[in-house]
């Protein structure tokens, strides 16, 4: 089995399954969703199948075969949408993939009515950048995505959320995405999950 095989079959399914749960709570009732950089799009429709009345779309830069959630292509830095066309934009560990992250970060406060929901990495603690490249390239190299290996610290986060007219009104570092005894390198202080809303 390759590393892909058991990163796909035990590392996935257990991130789909934690993340639909924190990010599903930061919805509000009947909102329209749009993922931004959705990938395989299981996550997003993990959230659906926990919050029913929520109606979820994805864009991607890579349209994959078979995704879970209709998908359109765009290109990475401009939404093809109207000012506050949805309720929340969601960016599920895609600003460390982009070209300009603070762009996209504004673009997804643009089209957003309600909140911006963010899952990412915090470049904190020892060897994050060198455990957090590792997770990325097995994560993504095989699918063609970007690899940038750009990684913010909390006080970045804090920067670019200020640069982009957001406020912070949930944040959560405890996300446990990886079992144990994984979860002692892999979860960390690595990760968080936000909802922010236009200051």
């Amino acid at each position: 089995m390759t590393l892909g095989q058991v990163h796909s079959q035990f590392v996935h399914t257990r991130r789909v399954r934690r993340l639909g749960q924190h990010l599903a709570a930061l919805m509000p009732d009947n909102a329209t969703v749009l993922d931004i950089g959705c990938g395989d799009g299981q996550l997003a429709r993990r959230i659906s199948e926990l919050r029913p009345g929520l109606t979820v779309r994805g864009i991607d830069v890579l349209v994959r075969q078979g995704t879970a959630i209709p998908v359109d292509e765009f290109d990475g830095e401009n939404i093809p949408l109207a000012d506050g066309a949805i309720d929340v934009a969601m960016l599920v560990d895609v600003l460390h993939h982009a070209e300009d992250p603070l762009a996209l970060l504004r673009e997804a406060a643009r089209v957003a009515r309600t909140a911006v929901a963010i899952k990412d990495h915090l470049r904190e603690g020892l060897a994050a950048n060198a455990t957090l490249r590792f997770m990325d390239w097995v994560g993504n190299g095989r699918f063609g995505v970007r690899l940038p290996y750009r990684y913010w610290t909390r006080e970045e986060w804090r920067e670019a959320f200020a640069e982009t007219g957001l406020v912070v009104e949930h944040w959560n570092e405890k996300l446990a995405l990886y079992a144990p005894p994984a979860s002692l390198l892999f979860d960390r202080s690595l990760h968080f999950v936000a909802r922010l809303r236009k200051a």
